[in-house]
């Protein structure tokens, strides 16, 4: 299958702490890969120096094949690349409308929108009723203001925003930290469902039973790097929590890495 996002030795130091060591990474076009590893792995490195946040001293990034060279998160996601951060980043006091075009507000065409940069919000508002449609989510009206919504339909509008942007990966972080089992589940269907609308999906997650039920492969990262790269459907999630930790060697998975 095609890689769309590669990395290999990526290695960055912060004084004398290692925080990523030589590591690879490799995403496939149309999986949803889930990155698991412990507090302190060196994953937040990773996906930082992925998405421009981070330059590492040494290594390369290839993006469909390209080596690039972000020299920040702009560039990323010039290159199509979008982030749902833990945190959300979504604005509670905007509606949907706003939030899923912020900071990228389409102008009206001619002299209003060039010379009195007046704001085409009809269109913003059609485009935003497209996006939340393809992705199945629903809301009472994409002009409800986000600090009315549920948080599993706050984390909806922060995945709307970045999978109506993406052109290569969606990368997520935590998506369902602090969501209830109902909204946790809407949420995994609406990662599945970016998938399937034909964006390869990076998952961060410390849910193991959300990481099986979703991911098409396993990176396992340990000590600043990945140690193992695994198939869930022959692989126990004992067996990856157990190599995650260093109760295990990444050997002991019998070569499915």
């Amino acid at each position: 299958m095609t890689t769309v996002l590669q990395a290999r030795g990526l290695t960055k130091h912060y004084g004398h702490v290692v925080a990523m060591d030589n590591t690879d990474f490799d995403l496939r076009a149309g999986e949803i890969l889930a990155v698991i590893g412990d507090n302190g792995a060196g994953k937040s490195t990773l996906i930082k120096a992925l998405t421009g946040a981070v330059i590492p001293d040494s290594g390369t990034i290839s993006l469909k094949g390209e080596e690039v060279h972000f020299r920040d998160a702009l560039d990323a996601r010039k290159a199509g690349i979008e982030t749902v951060y833990q945190e959300l980043g979504v604005a509670p006091a905007l509606d949907i409308t706003q939030n899923l075009y912020l900071g990228r507000e389409q102008r009206r065409k001619g002299f209003l929108g060039t010379v009195f940069r007046k704001l085409d919000k009809p269109a913003m508002r059609r485009g935003s009723a497209r996006q939340m449609a393809d992705l199945g989510i629903r809301v009472q009206s994409i002009r409800q203001k986000v600090e009315t919504l549920s948080g599993g339909q706050r984390q909806a509008v922060a995945v709307a925003r970045v999978a109506a942007w993406a052109t290569s990966v969606v990368i997520m972080d935590e998506p369902t930290a602090a969501l209830g089992v109902r909204e946790t589940n809407q949420v995994l269907g609406l990662i599945e469902r970016v998938r399937e609308n034909g964006l390869p999906v990076v998952l961060i997650s410390h849910n193991m039973p959300n990481v099986f039920q979703v991911a098409d492969r396993i990176h396992i990262h340990r000590l600043g790097r990945r140690i193992a790269l695994v198939d869930p459907n022959s692989t126990t999630m004992e067996e990856a929590v157990a190599v995650m930790t260093g109760a295990k060697s990444p050997e002991s998975l019998g070569g499915r890495a």
